[in-house]
């Protein structure tokens, strides 16, 4: 009797293993940077929607506009060098690492982690005149100051906070948040708020 039930046992055995607990997938220092990046993105688009679009209040009368006819404008021959794109998902071709072009004019960058855990930082790169854009990402420990060389231009700060009791997210940055000279400017990355200024 014993015999028959073996292989039943066996079986049964087998399936509730398989049933039990699963180990947790960790995520690496790239998948994290991704999803920060992507997780930026969302709400910088998110926010850029929700600016109130301008409606005309003035209804349109049928009495048309006098004309002027401009005068031909003189026309300048010059020679573009074409700089090389990489082409996103997206269609955004800022949407990559950041490649810094030869002659950009630099910029000197503190990071200071104050959130009392370590930080992963992503800095965007909004398209400058010599074409350099996209986005370099950073491990920050517990309470440092790194300094690193920037191209001077306009930049978005993501930041998660990686507390085992508190994890966290902080983000700072737009249009108006520019280095445009080589003085040191410090980016300030706190559990609520990332701040960019010049000391």
């Amino acid at each position: 009797m014993l015999r028959k039930l073996f292989p039943v046992l066996l079986a049964m055995a087998v399936l509730l293993s398989a049933c039990g607990p699963q180990g947790t997938p960790t995520l690496t220092s790239e998948e994290v940077q991704g999803t920060a990046v992507s997780s930026a993105w969302t709400m910088v688009a998110e926010t850029q929607a929700a600016i109130p679009t301008n409606t005309p209040t003035e209804t349109p009368t049928s009495t048309p506009l006098p004309t002027d006819t401009p005068m031909p404008t003189p026309t300048l021959e010059f020679t573009l060098t074409p700089t090389p794109t990489t082409s996103t998902a997206s269609g955004d071709p800022c949407n990559k690492a950041l490649v810094i072009s030869s002659g950009a004019p630099m910029t000197r960058l503190r990071l200071q982690n104050e959130t009392k855990a370590p930080v992963v930082l992503s800095i965007y790169l909004n398209k400058t005149p010599f074409g350099d854009c996209g986005y370099v990402g950073y491990t920050l420990a517990i309470g440092s100051k790194d300094y690193v060389e920037f191209p001077q231009g306009c930049y978005y700060f993501f930041a998660i906070i990686n507390d085992p009791k508190k994890p966290g997210k902080s983000f700072g940055g737009g249009d108006n948040i520019c280095a445009n000279n080589d003085d040191l400017w410090v980016v300030r990355i706190m559990r609520d708020q990332i701040n960019f200024q010049s000391p």
